[in-house]
């Protein structure tokens, strides 16, 4: 997967499942500050994303996540570890 195939599939969750205006979505919007997403979206957002690509997203993984791009670059991680497993 892309970062950018990656990023479509963020956008749509964060615009359908939390209703996001599309503009308010950048890289580098804050998940929490931002774009107002609190714990338990995260875990909605964490389980969207599993479905979506294959790769679960764990607790710990989210910790470190602020914003867009950082959730981004979380799925790529994943991806290349299941990739080298």
């Amino acid at each position: 997967m892309t970062e950018q195939e990656i990023y479509a599939i963020l956008a749509n969750a964060l615009e359908n499942l939390f209703e996001i205006a599309p503009e308010r979505i950048k890289p580098e919007a804050d998940l929490f500050t931002d774009l107002e997403i609190d714990s338990i979206d995260a875990i909605d957002l964490i389980d969207y994303i599993k479905r979506q690509t294959g790769h679960k997203l764990q607790a710990e993984d989210f910790r470190s996540v602020r914003t867009v791009a950082d959730v981004i670059q979380a799925v790529m991680n994943k991806a290349r570890q299941a990739d080298n497993a």
